[in-house]
């Protein structure tokens, strides 16, 4: 089965719906920039490169009007991929053409990203994973579980955390797994040491939705946690994601803004509540994981090694020119 997160039809967005997966398969339908945004902001379409993508058509629904900037630009503030394609767009003469062109991009890059990846996965690995960073992620096909994809022949397995508080991990990594027949394990986040305390991790792939200068960056919520895991336990802490999540304008991991979402995320699930009434919550979407900690950054330009911010600059400045 293919996953298509985004389709296009030339005169509105549809987003397949990631609140309903695995249960139900259903696509919201956007006919402004503003549906669009909204989509964004309620996670029907959810991770760095697909909200790129998603608010890229969302400016040519909007006609490229000032409005529907600001609106697209508000949806969601950590992902670095969502300013980066509206400063394609504003840069483009014919929007859906750029548009276009930024979906299919995506596509080619989470391949190279895979290809790349790939040469690091030894035969019959077990990669933990962390959030959702498959096809549903990204215009198609994925960052790390690209990887993953691309591995496929070693014969890897996948243990995919559950991802609280919204559980990516068990409704959508896993539902990706299942549809294609890639071997899959779910655990709880909380297992994640355990397993590698009992050497049943062979190495931790996830993806990003903004990366620093220095290397620092930031993803879902409890991948700094599985960071400072892997070091203790000497398991290679991989990181996949397309050249649009580096961000050299950020100087550090501490000039990321983290959004907090809301509280009834932590509170219960789909009208099920299981926290008492009256307690307080956070409800931090993302954390920071520091570069010292990343055994290795991939792209689709290739691999950064112990990124630091001499590395990465090298690096950037090598791919740009």
């Amino acid at each position: 089965m293919t996953v298509e997160p985004i389709r296009w039809t030339g005169q509105a967005l549809e987003l397949l719906d990631q609140r309903r997966l695995p249960d139900e398969t259903r696509y919201v339908v956007c006919r402004s920039a503003q549906e669009v945004a909204q989509a964004i902001r309620e996670m029907v379409v959810r991770g760095a490169p697909a909200i790129g993508c998603a608010a890229a058509f969302g400016v040519v629904l909007g006609r490229g009007t000032q409005d529907a900037y600001a609106a697209l630009a508000a949806s969601r503030p950590t992902a670095v991929n969502l300013s980066w394609a509206l400063a394609r767009m504003r840069r483009a003469v014919d929007l859906e053409a750029e548009a276009i062109t930024i979906l299919e991009e995506d596509r080619a890059a989470n391949r190279a990203i895979g290809m790349h990846g790939a040469a690091l996965v030894p035969a019959g690995a077990r990669i933990l994973t962390y959030c959702n960073t498959g096809a549903l992620a990204t215009a198609g096909y994925g960052t790390a579980l690209g990887v993953v994809r691309a591995a496929r022949a070693k014969g890897v397995a996948v243990i995919a955390c559950e991802t609280r508080p919204y559980l990516q991990g068990a409704r959508l990594t896993a539902w990706e797994c299942v549809q294609e027949g890639i071997a899959c394990t779910l655990v709880t986040d909380n297992a994640a040491g355990y397993l590698m305390s009992r050497g049943e991790v062979d190495l931790v792939l996830v993806g990003a939705d903004r990366i620093a200068a220095n290397g620092d960056l930031a993803n879902k919520i409890g991948t700094y946690m599985l960071a400072v895991l892997a070091q203790r336990h000497e398991v290679p802490f991989y990181v996949a994601a397309p050249l649009s999540t580096f961000d050299p304008a950020t100087p550090d991991g501490a000039a990321i803004r983290i959004e907090e979402r809301d509280a009834s995320e932590v509170t219960g699930f789909r009208g099920v509540r299981w926290a008492p009434e009256g307690v307080r919550v956070r409800n931090p979407a993302f954390d920071i994981t520091p570069a010292e900690l990343v055994t290795a950054l991939i792209c689709e330009k290739g691999t950064v090694h112990r990124p630091n911010r001499e590395r990465l600059g090298r690096f950037l400045a090598a791919v740009a020119g």
